[in-house]
């Protein structure tokens, strides 16, 4: 994918998305336009870090961009399409990875026939293994859809679902990682209180669950399957044992 790919919005996800297309080698660095509100700072760290073009001109930005990808706060996205609108063209595919905003939100706002995609990946997407879901706007063709799937499949996995699934998917794979996190958080100080060193225990752990997702995806049995074929149902037949 050769196409010069603006960010609007130079936050955590932004970066995530930004460190895993380099790390695939979608696109050079030299390709990828980075602007944000207001903060220079974190424009100069994504600079200096993945050596991307950044700025705050949003006509500079937007000029020569294929996709143009919204990455801001809930709350800074009616500022930050108002000021995109004199730049947005026909052409452009625009993906918007900002939680709980609708793609009619945008359309309305940019009020010009141009597509749309709404996206929701993780944070997994800095080492390439995202989940990602998108969902169409009005204007969205399929030929849209498929650049976007494809865009996203470079850092991790991508499925297109209907919008009004996207409050679930938020749910389950946004915000995924952090429930994971926090088992893998109990299980280790657990495994610590029971006397294993920490970095024992979490070498283990990790492994443990890195293994266990290898198993849903390469055996293809489901989760409670898997997991009652660890566990053992109490029996009070003890003959049996």
């Amino acid at each position: 994918m050769a196409d010069k790919i603006a960010f609007i919005g130079a936050g955590s996800m932004a970066e995530a998305i930004i460190s895993g297309i380099l790390e695939m080698g979608v696109c050079s660095n030299e390709q990828i336009l980075v602007t944000n509100k207001e903060n220079e700072d974190r424009l100069a760290y994504l600079k200096g870090t993945y050596h991307v073009q950044t700025g705050q001109s949003k006509d500079n930005i937007m000029q020569d961009a294929a996709i143009v990808v919204l990455a801001t706060k809930p709350y800074d996205i009616k500022q930050a399409i108002m000021g995109i609108k004199p730049f947005v063209k026909p052409n452009q595919l625009i993906i918007s990875v900002v939680a709980g905003i609708s793609t009619d939100f945008i359309s309305t706002l940019l009020d010009k026939k141009v597509a749309v995609v709404r996206a929701m990946p993780n944070t997994s997407a800095s080492i390439g293994m995202s989940a990602t879901a998108l969902a169409a706007g009005e204007f969205a063709l399929t030929a849209d859809m498929q650049r976007a799937k494809k865009l996203f499949e470079t850092i991790g996995t991508a499925e297109i679902v209907a919008e009004a699934d996207m409050h679930a998917v938020t749910a389950v794979s946004g915000s995924g990682p952090a429930y994971i996190y926090y088992l893998v958080e109990a299980m280790e100080k657990a495994a610590v209180r029971a006397g294993l060193p920490e970095k024992v225990a979490k070498q283990l752990i990790v492994q443990t669950v890195l293994g266990a997702g290898e198993m849903l995806q390469k055996t293809g049995e489901s989760a409670d399957m898997l997991r009652e074929k660890i566990t053992s149902k109490k029996r009070n037949d003890r003959s049996r044992h």
